[in-house]
């Protein structure tokens, strides 16, 4: 294993010890390439990593053994589909030396519900819990790689999303600027992880699907894009809009910047996340707007473009040095514009810090 994997397996057993984990397994999923830089293909046959205090091994179909043994030296307890998974999976639990009576697992959330089931039934006197104190604890207190890995991605967006606004033309549709994005991306060794492009009232959609709109003068633009480059991805939402700004475009634009930074100035270690929510939330209802302030402030990101913390009203997670996700108010005016601004942050030294360069601004493309 990668000095960087090595020192994550260390860290989760410390977790496991910490929280009288017996043992945890875990699904063809970014759990999987994060602890073991591997994800399998993922079909109907079972697949899992099972981690102990004193063993790692693999659960491994045997048509996939020589292509996964590319990528890590953990053990391989292989079956054939002539015979079954049952065997192997016995062997592999034998060789984690867990106790068979009580065990206290913990499951992949994300991994198949019959997977789940197989460890199960062949530790019925288990306790089982998912992974929330134990992998998804560490992954959502990122290292110095991950930290410079997220950096490097969200300065290549920073380029692709401005390189977007200033080719914005007339008659341009939403599809044309997300396929410029994606050749952007893809020139720079990237590949895009999502891209929302919204013209003039289809910005009041939180969610709009990218389609065959065109940009007309007036509309205001909303760019919410991602790049996935070295195995992590970027998350920002820009503004701008074509030739002269809708009625009352800089007035919101104006609040809802003052909400970014209210939060942004709320994120720091031993903070509930909630707290981070209503710091930009009071911003927006104090301006009138609360009722337009539709979805969480925030989701984390990683490995995953949506993982813990989630910046909600209700969350209770304390903030932690490490952690890394969004921040993105919105106002939502039906049949006029939405915007939105979207920075990733992570607390670092006992403050958030932007990953992004590129300003907030509104960005004029001209006629």
């Amino acid at each position: 294993m990668t000095p960087t994997l090595t020192t994550r397996m260390a860290n989760l057993r410390a977790r496991m010890a910490a929280t009288n984990t017996d043992l945890v397994v875990i699904g063809p999923s970014s759990h999987m390439m994060y602890l073991a830089d591997l994800s399998p293909h993922g079909d109907e046959r079972p697949v899992m990593l099972m981690v102990s205090q004193s063993f790692a091994g693999f659960l491994m179909p045997a048509l996939n053994v020589d292509s996964a043994r590319q990528h890590t030296d953990l053990p391989f307890f292989p079956w054939a589909d002539a015979d079954g998974p049952n065997a192997a999976l016995q062997d592999l639990l034998t060789a984690t030396g867990i106790t068979r009576t009580a065990p206290s697992v913990v499951l992949d959330e994300t991994m198949r519900a019959d997977f789940a089931l197989l460890v199960l039934d062949a530790l019925p006197g288990a306790t089982r819990r998912f992974t929330q104190d134990t992998v998804g604890y560490l992954r959502s207190r990122k290292d110095e790689t991950e930290y410079t890995l997220l950096k490097a991605a969200h300065l290549l967006n920073d380029r692709a999303v401005a390189a977007a606004f200033a080719a914005l033309k007339p008659g341009m549709t939403e599809r044309d600027v997300a396929d410029f994005i994606d050749a952007f991306y893809k020139e720079n060794g990237a590949t895009t992880e999502f891209c929302s492009v919204c013209f003039g009232p289809n910005g009041a959609f939180p969610h709009h699907h990218t389609g065959a709109t065109p940009l007309k003068a007036g509309d205001a633009v909303l760019i919410d894009t991602g790049c996935r480059l070295d195995g992590y991805p970027s998350d920002m939402t820009r503004m701008g809009y074509l030739g002269s700004a809708p009625e009352g475009y800089g007035q919101i634009h104006s609040i809802i910047d003052r909400a970014v930074e209210a939060a942004i100035a709320a994120a720091k270690p031993g903070v509930p996340a909630s707290a981070v929510d209503k710091a930009a939330r009071d911003v927006i209802t104090a301006a009138g707007y609360g009722p337009n302030f539709l979805h969480r402030t925030g989701h984390g990101l990683g490995i995953d473009v949506h993982e813990t913390p989630y910046i909600t009203a209700t969350s209770e997670t304390i903030l932690d040095e490490g952690m890394v996700f969004s921040i993105e108010p919105g106002i939502y005016l039906q049949g006029q514009f939405g915007l939105r601004l979207e920075e990733i942050v992570i607390i670092r030294n006992g403050v958030a810090e932007i990953f992004s360069e590129m300003p907030r601004t509104a960005v004029p493309a001209g006629l």
